[in-house]
């Protein structure tokens, strides 16, 4: 079976469906993919405190859940499914997508809020206490521990970052890196180092997260001389990376050693014509919902006036 689209969006989470609101309000009756996760990493997010318009917090759930409402009340076609492979037409033809495998969309234009996956350290306890201490968002999160102690997790830019920004509300930051050094730049490290309330525990790598319904302390082990070592914390955070998930594009769009997709300078577009990408699937910088909804909203902008110019040229 094959179906004929003007808008396809695959998936969903704050750019997905900004990108369908905006989409819906241009006619251009866009028919939403959710993907493998519907509402995006927002949905195993607790309180969302940071994102404008709501004074006194929201659930991430709930936010979500209404994201959704205002773009199927819009007119978006919204549809639980996963899109598995693509087939894009470089002189900017019609577009393929295949749906779970079985479907087969095409689309005048695409727009895709793929999204990215943290990487975990792959605890039992990690997943179980993900939400309630355990996050891999220190900016998103470290509100909630402010005045206490709290661990991070990785040696990088992005952990070092995270450190630092913790380091201003949380009394102790314990900075956990699994070899004698870090990856992260120079600038970074000194920063890290420097900061009096880091501290910073080298060939040292995390053996559990501990509490019941909270997390209470995280146990790590030097792999040096095998030491085990309790720190109580009440904040517990990941840093060691995402992972866009853009697998299935990489035979037709430019991206990063990373996997990051590539978009043309001040825009959404990709290097074929009528396909376009926002949130985190490009974004590896913020990653905030706030900056995915903005670009949802520009892909959509982009894509209104990519099909505005191509029935101009007709």
């Amino acid at each position: 079976m094959s179906e004929h689209v003007e808008c396809l969006i695959i998936g969903s989470g704050p750019a997905g469906y900004t990108a369908a609101i905006y989409a819906a309000r241009a006619d251009m009756k866009p028919v939403l993919y959710e993907g493998l996760q519907p509402g995006g990493q927002l949905t195993i997010t607790t309180d969302v405190e940071n994102y404008p318009g709501f004074p006194d917090g929201i659930m991430g759930p709930e936010m979500m859940d209404n994201f959704k409402k205002q773009a199927s009340r819009l007119g978006t076609d919204i549809r639980f499914g996963m899109v598995t492979s693509v087939e894009f037409d470089r002189n900017g033809g019609t577009h393929k997508a295949i749906v779970d495998g079985t479907k087969e969309i095409l689309a005048e234009t695409v727009i895709i809020a793929t999204g990215a996956s943290a990487k975990w350290l792959n605890l039992p306890s990690e997943q179980r206490l993900n939400g309630s201490g355990v996050s891999a968002c220190a900016v998103c999160d470290g509100f909630f521990y402010r005045g206490s102690d709290v661990a991070i997790v990785g040696g990088g830019d992005t952990a070092a970052e995270e450190a630092s920004y913790l380091s201003k509300i949380c009394s102790k930051v314990y900075m956990i890196v699994r070899k004698d050094h870090m990856r992260a730049s120079k600038a970074m490290q000194h920063r890290v180092e420097n900061t009096p309330n880091i501290e910073i525990l080298w060939n040292t790598e995390t053996e559990e997260v501990l509490g019941e319904h909270a997390v209470e302390a995280v146990r790590v082990v030097n792999t040096q001389s095998g030491e085990k070592r309790e720190i109580p914390i009440k904040g517990f955070f990941v840093a060691i990376g995402h992972k866009p998930n853009t697998d299935i594009f990489r035979d037709y769009l430019a991206m990063d050693e990373q996997g990051y997709l590539i978009t043309k300078p001040d825009s959404t577009r990709t290097d074929i014509p009528g396909v376009f990408v926002c949130g985190d699937a490009q974004d590896k910088v913020y990653r905030q919902a706030v900056t995915a909804a903005g670009t949802g909203c520009m892909a959509a902008l982009d894509a209104e006036r990519y099909l505005s110019a191509k029935a101009v040229g007709m």
